[in-house]
């Protein structure tokens, strides 16, 4: 057998596989192939959006399931043992596995992350494949497990059996904290980005610690009663009758799992010690969900139930851990044992990529002083200073400027969508309010449709809070805007939410990361892959911050009357781009009111808004500014994929199919009918991917396929041919000339007319001698047009 010509899978099936299993490994049980563990970034570019390459492993190794330890990257035999060892070692960082193998079925080159063996990596011949019991060992040895710690880890996860599997940062997260608390850690933090599965991931680590009995009595604390109950009727239905959720302040003890808003176990005076009915050792266990909101602070309510259950063990649960020189998770729970951060969750495809709308109005900017002796709206007099930015909807109420951001919000959901679900994020309850009436006024035929188009869901207002489950509802048209101050920033699992407008001042990175988290959710059922934050009091300027993980795809700030919506190339930055982002975020922190001081909000109705300032700005799949157009940025994608023409020419005729090359591309990020409608706008006619590539990355001039295929007849390439071989070469090129060269190279194409007008497809295969002849001839053709 010649090894060299066998393919990778052929490598796969023949040596690797047969070495595995010699060694002990059982194939069905602890052996998963070709297991895609990303999803693969989504790429906006306009309208449109495409998916990268989600990250695929040849073989992960598990000692049980869901608990991985060795990654395994095959090469074909015309590759070094070694040369899939770097890839290798990318996914077995990903996967948190310690032991990485390449082989191209020779033997195997053994990279050991654990520093448990004597040397990094060491060559293995086949049948020297360690076995499942030596990598289990060399494994507890890695994670600090002894003894019993050992028996504790294997605590199995939670299987419905309709083959639901975590994702692997949630196997991460589970297994990171299962292996903490058998070690003896006693208060462990997990950090993971708004919409990762913060609660499924809770829900498995209670599982597992409360199934093996190492933890039986558990507590689980949530601060808003939405998130209580999103819990116990989702995630955490399997725990069953052995669930309650503590209410009505009343206590029963009979129970095992309990599920509890926090303020129902504190509040005043007399019932603060509600909590206190339970013994302070009843709680082997207490998760904390949205952790940075109490816990972390020393005086806060959930403190104090953490003290009391101090002999148990605290596992906190944020996308923000909070750091302030007076407030500190880390402090309380320590480092985190895992972290996966927005920027991760984007790159990975599993959260969605956003635009960010930047309009800034005039007086924000400017600055407005009242006329001496000013009155507002309702006879206050004006106090005598300049009012900026951070005075709007705080200290001054210019009733045009909420007119203003109103139709803008309006014209921009006209553009684009008008049933996209919006959250519309306000300064306080009666700018809440406020904006509601304006969104109202601006779009009469909606509301006439059905009242609840626009809904103020603030935590004051009954009936909006009652709607609230169905603006988060997929399957419900309404209500489509919501308008609110706090009530919506967190725990709000709002899939479909397309756009978040910031009218609010953002007091910390905490709130802004959490605010933008209501739209990272991805539903691909309901189109929503992508989002857009339309913002008004600068609070994106927290991108520039360092302590920001996960950058936008496009910046815009449209100018004077100019439509909200990004233009349709960003893609056309020739002139748009102003500049970077600026260094420090700006006037977006404000102190509170000063001691014994009244603050007066003035209404003012006389004083005109207008939108000043613009500013353009990209970021690509590095998380760089991309200021290009769609042309720049193909020529710079290219570029990095092909060192010269001659490079590309030579990798487009070795390749046993152009598609190949043509979505390898697109993974990229580059979007072939943008691309070619815009220089086709130009020329008159469509051009092949071939000549998109040659013309705009490299300065040739292109061909039309029209053109490229009338060469073709013109060199009467079909004389060798004769009867239905050439018939069908012939209604190829008319093919290519229409549609282009993907569509011929799919042998399936033969079903269609008008070659099932020539004859049948195993017969038009039959007149080249076979499907090598038939192949040979294509590749042939493909000479022709591209020579």
């Amino acid at each position: 057998m010649d090894k060299k010509s066998l393919s990778e899978r052929d490598i796969c099936s023949k040596f690797i596989s047969p070495a595995i299993a010699n060694a002990g490994w059982d194939l069905q049980k602890q052996v998963r192939e070709e297991v895609s563990f990303t999803k693969g970034r989504i790429i906006v570019r306009g309208k449109l959006h495409s998916r990268g390459e989600s990250r695929r492993a040849d073989y992960i190794l598990y000692h049980q399931q869901n608990l991985p330890i060795a990654v395994i990257e095959a090469k074909d035999n015309k590759h070094s043992i070694g040369s899939g060892m770097q890839q290798a070692l990318g996914y077995a960082e990903a996967l948190d596995v310690p032991f990485v193998f390449s082989s191209n079925g020779d033997g195997f080159l053994f990279h050991d992350r654990s520093g448990t063996g004597s040397q990094v990596e060491t060559e293995l011949r086949l049948d020297q494949f360690p076995s499942p019991a030596e990598l289990w060992q060399r494994y507890c040895q890695w994670k600090g497990l002894e003894g019993e710690a050992q028996q504790k880890v294997e605590a199995p996860y939670y299987d419905d059996g309709s083959g639901r599997m975590p994702r692997y940062y949630q196997m991460n997260a589970v297994n990171r904290t299962v292996e903490a608390v058998a070690r003896g850690q006693d208060r462990v933090l997990l950090v993971m980005a708004t919409g990762t599965g913060k609660t499924y991931t809770a829900f498995q680590i209670i599982w597992r610690l409360w199934k093996s009995r190492q933890k039986k009595r558990i507590l689980f604390l949530a601060d808003r009663n939405i998130l209580v109950d999103q819990t116990k009727n989702n995630d955490f239905k399997p725990f069953g009758q052995a669930m309650t959720k503590i209410a009505k302040r009343q206590i029963d003890t009979s129970y095992e799992i309990y599920l509890s808003l926090y303020q129902a176990v504190t509040g005043a005076e007399e019932e603060k010690n509600i909590y206190k009915q339970f013994s302070p050792d009843f709680f082997d266990l207490v998760v904390i969900d949205e952790c940075h909101r109490g816990s972390a602070a020393e005086d806060s309510a959930w403190r104090e139930i953490l003290e009391y259950f101090s002999s148990a063990t605290h596992i906190g649960l944020t996308a923000t851990p909070k750091e302030t020189k007076d407030v500190s998770s880390i402090t309380y729970f320590g480092e985190p044992v895992y972290s996966y951060t927005l920027k991760q969750g984007i790159e990975d495809g599993f959260l969605a990529p956003y635009k960010v709308v930047r309009i800034d109005f005039d007086k924000d900017l400017q600055g407005w002083r009242p006329p001496k002796g000013m009155l507002d709206k309702n006879g206050e007099l004006i106090e005598d200073r300049i009012y900026n930015l951070k005075d709007m909807d705080r200290n001054l109420v210019i009733e045009a400027r909420t007119q203003l951001v109103a139709q803008k919000v309006t014209e921009f959901l006209k553009a684009t969508d008008p049933y996209q679900k919006t959250i519309v994020f306000c300064d306080d309850i009666n700018h809440a309010e406020r904006m509601r009436q304006a969104l109202v006024n601006l779009s009469p035929e909606r509301v006439a449709e059905n009242r609840k188009y626009v809904m103020r869901i603030t935590g004051d207002d009954q009936e909006g809070k009652a709607e609230l489950d169905n603006f988060i509802n997929p399957e419900e048209r309404y209500p489509v805007i919501a308008t609110t101050s706090k009530l919506m920033t967190t725990g709000v699992d709002a899939q479909t939410c397309k756009l978040v407008v910031l009218d609010q001042h953002i007091k910390s990175m905490t709130e802004f990361k959490q605010i933008i988290g209501r739209g990272t959710r991805i539903n691909e059922d309901y189109g929503k892959f992508w989002f857009t934050i339309m913002d008004f009091k600068k609070a994106t300027e927290l991108f520039a911050d360092p302590a920001f993980d996960g950058d936008p795809v496009v910046i815009y700030s449209p100018e004077g009357d100019e439509s909200p919506v990004p233009p349709e190339s960003p893609l056309d930055g020739e002139d748009g781009i102003t500049g970077g982002m600026p260094d420090q975020p700006g006037d977006i922190e404000f102190t509170g009111e000063e001691e014994g001081k009244k603050r007066i909000k003035y209404v003012i109705d006389t004083v005109p808004i207008s939108v000043i300032a613009e500013r353009v700005q990209y970021y690509g799949p590095d998380g760089k500014l991309i200021t290009e157009s769609l042309r720049d940025y193909t020529r710079s994608c290219v570029q990095k994929q092909f060192a010269s023409l001659d490079d590309f020419l030579r990798r487009w005729n070795d390749a046993e199919q152009k598609k190949a090359i043509i979505d390898e591309l697109a993974a990229k990020g580059i979007f072939w009918e943008a691309l070619a409608e815009e220089v086709a706008a130009k020329r008159g006619q469509p051009l092949d991917p071939f000549d998109l590539i040659c013309h705009v990355a490299f300065d040739q001039p292109p061909l039309t396929r029209r053109e490229r295929a009338e060469q073709v007849r013109k060199r009467n390439y079909f004389a060798k041919y004769s009867g239905a071989a050439r018939q069908v070469l012939e209604a190829l090129v008319d093919k290519y000339a229409d549609t282009g060269i993907e569509h011929i190279e799919d042998i399936k194409i033969l079903q269609l007319a008008p070659f099932s007008q020539i004859g049948a497809p195993v017969e038009l295969v039959k007149a080249f001698g076979g499907k090598a002849g038939y192949t040979k001839a294509l590749h042939e053709l493909e000479e022709q047009l591209y020579g």
